[in-house]
Order: C-alpha cells, then structure tokens, then sequence
C-alpha cells in the first residue's frame, strides 16, 4: 500500500492509464510501467555536529530501465516518502522517452529538512547515502542529479564518495556537478531555459510573440523560476509577480528580475523584499496574466482553484502542479497547458549532455548545449501537437501518448526475461 497512498502517484497512474486507452496500448506493457522495476529503502545514520547519532530515511527508486540506465534527482526534504519518489521516477521514465534520450526513468530522495543541518552534517549525510545506494547506482546504471534541497555541491559530495570507493575520478555517476569536477556549461540553468523555450513554441503555435505586453507570473522563484524569468525577460515580457514559501510580490508594470534574483540570493524571503505589492501564493495562480509558470511543487492547481485560474497559457514548470481534474477543466476552457514531462525536460536533457561529456572526457561550448537543447525541445513539442492533433486530446494526454509509443516499442523488441 505504501506506494500507492501519495496523490502524485495516484495522478500519474491516471494520466498512464488514460493515455494506454486512448492509444490501445499493449496491457501487458501497461502491467509492467505501474510498478517501479526497483525500489530501495536505507537507513542512513550520521553522528550530529553534537555528537549524538542522528538516523534518516532514504530512497531510491528505478522505475523503468528499458531505454538505458536511470536518471533522476536526489532531493532533499521533510515529506520525501516512497510513494512520492515512485511517481517522480515514473515521470522520469516518461519524460525521457518523451525526448528521446536513451536514458531509463529513477528518483531519490532523503527525509529531511537540509535546513536544519550544518554543512558538516549535509556532507556526512550526503556521503553515506551515496554508499548506501552505491551498489544500485553507477554510469551505466543510474545516474542521480540534484532535485529540490540539493545542489551542486551535493553532487561533488556524492560523487568524490562513489570515486573514493572504486579507486578513480568517475565524472559520469551523477550530473549537475559543478565546473571544476566535470559538470557542464549551461545545467544549472537548463530546466527554466527549457520552460522559456516552450512558452516560445506555445506562442508560436498561438499565432502569439513574447513581448513587452506579455504578462507573466511565476509561482516558486528558485532553480527554475529565476531563469526562466530571465530569459523570458530579456525577451520583453513583464514578470509582474513571483513567490517563494514565504509568499509572493506583485508589480503590474513588470517586477526587476535580476535585482530579485541578487535578494533571494543572499537568503533572504521575498515576503521582506520592500517596494512591491505583497500576495499569497494562491493569489499569484490566480492573477489575470498571460502566462503562469507553476514551478515550485505538485498539486497547487486543483479542483477547489481551478475556476480560479484567469492565464491563457500554464507551463508546468514544476512536476505535476496541475491535479488530472484540472487539466481537464482548463483545457476544456481553451486554456494551452504545456504538460510537465515536456515543459521541464530541459534539466534532463543537458543532464545527459554532461552525462556524454563525462564519458568521452570531451566538453562542448554552451552554444553547442544550448542550440541542441532548443532543437531536441522543439521536435518534441511539434511532436505532442501531432498526437494531440491525431488522438483529439489535450497537450498532457498527447504527451504521455508520445513518450508511451516510444516506451511500449521499445519494450516489445527487447521482450521479456527470461521469456
């Protein structure tokens, strides 16, 4: 039971079953995608700066490594559970198949609140996670990245343990590494130029431009609401309102991206960033704008809000932040919903870009990174329309419908073992 109690994993057996229907997918297939083909859970005990001893939960889930080996994040938080780390991975399963990467679908995860750890304490936990998880990750196994309270230095962390224990540098273990370690240009801001990238196609389907009438709201401005804001910015459009967990501010004439981003830089909440409009979270999704950028958490658009929501356009940034319900009603409304597992792909990809890089010890500039990302998004987007278009169902379903046929392919010719 335990895995099926989360709503994440409710909604994303939903939208599986949903789209096997509508396409006539194999049923043995859809079987098979419902479970995760691995689930490990550890104990991670570490000795506090105090000195007492301090034990954790850990997960790390392989959903499906049909395509290649896993690649998902590790995240670090108080309601990590096993549940919600079975859906991240099963959209990761989608998300790459999506955009053809050649890469299976995992997730990771800790319970607990980083914030209440020294560094010292962050880097024991981080290390002996890595080895308890060591024997299930590798290469060419399954590849961790950073997700919510976890960075760059996690990843260095995590990846000087696992090169420590098998007696050589392996840059290929995780992505998301800084620099210096082997990380690639371009990662850090890949998943909110991906989301940037889409609102262009979308506008471009809409017959629309991104410009200086362009209103936008962004709800959670972190790893992938800043650059998202920046890049849409730069391109004219007014970010008139942007939140983080402390709350939300609100400027109608277009708030100063960059000055924001310099406040919560310096870890400070924007419910203390003076000269603006102050609003909850809730009445940010709720804001008569053009463009709604849900890239926090899951499920903040929901039955009780979604009549609510004024934008004409909602690119999920984050994954799952629109409920099955929702994206029903909406997309019955003419509302143009760029679904998660496409919206927020570009982490993914340029993962697999440093992923490459890692392996072949050669490194690419960051307008190769960045012209091979917008292209790889481009052809999945017009991709999704297509089954859209083909199966009459809206952009989400389209895009479990695409990521599906390349799954259930894939599946076929490599048949099952031992048969």
């Amino acid at each position: 039971m335990a895995l099926y109690h989360s709503p994440l994993y409710k909604d994303a057996l939903a939208q599986l079953e949903e789209a096997a229907s509508v396409m006539k997918a194999d049923e043995n297939i859809i079987d098979r995608l419902k479970k995760p083909k691995r689930a490990i859970q550890v104990s991670i005990p570490i000795r506090l700066d105090d000195g007492t001893v301090k034990t954790f939960e850990g997960y790390r889930v392989q959903h499906n490594l049909t395509l290649g080996p896993g690649k998902g994040g590790i995240r670090f938080h108080p309601d990590v559970d096993l549940s919600e780390t079975t859906a991240l991975a099963m959209l990761m399963t989608f998300k790459c198949a999506l955009v053809g990467l050649p890469l299976g679908g995992a997730k990771g995860g800790v319970k607990v609140d980083p914030n209440d750890l020294s560094r010292q304490e962050l880097q024991g936990l981080t290390r002996r996670f890595a080895m308890e998880i060591g024997p299930f990750v590798g290469p060419d196994k399954d590849i961790p990245a950073p997700d919510i309270g976890t960075d760059r230095q996690t990843m260095a962390w995590f990846m000087d343990t696992y090169s420590q224990v098998h007696g050589y540098a392996s840059h290929g273990v995780v992505t998301g590494k800084p620099i210096s370690v082997g990380g690639s240009l371009g990662r850090e801001e890949a998943t909110g130029r991906g989301v940037a990238y889409c609102v262009n196609f979308a506008y471009d389907r809409m017959d629309k431009q991104v410009d200086n009438n362009t209103t936008v709201a962004i709800h959670g401005f972190g790893k992938v609401g800043m650059p998202a804001a920046v890049d849409l910015a730069e391109q004219g459009a007014k970010i008139v309102a942007v939140s983080d967990v402390s709350g939300a501010v609100y400027d109608p004439d277009g708030l100063d991206v960059l000055k924001l981003i310099n406040w919560v830089k310096g870890r400070k909440l924007l419910k203390d960033y003076h000269g603006v409009e102050h609003i909850s979270n809730d009445e940010l999704l709720e804001l008569d704008v053009d463009v709604l950028i849900p890239a926090a958490i899951d499920g903040v658009i929901t039955k009780k809000n979604m009549k609510n929501i004024k934008a004409r356009l909602i690119a999920e940034g984050a994954n799952g932040p629109l409920t099955k319900e929702a994206v029903e009603y909406l997309s019955e409304k003419d509302v143009f919903i760029i679904p998660d597992i496409l919206c927020n792909a570009g982490g993914v990809i340029v993962s697999y870009f440093e992923w490459v890089q890692g392996l072949a010890h050669f490194f690419w500039d960051i307008d190769q990174i960045n012209k091979t990302l917008h292209n790889i998004l481009k052809n999945a987007f017009a991709e999704v329309v297509k089954k859209s278009i083909h199966y009459k169902v809206d952009m989400k379903k389209a895009a479990m419908i695409a990521a599906l046929a390349k799954l259930e392919a894939a599946m076929k010719l490599r048949g099952l073992f031992p048969g």
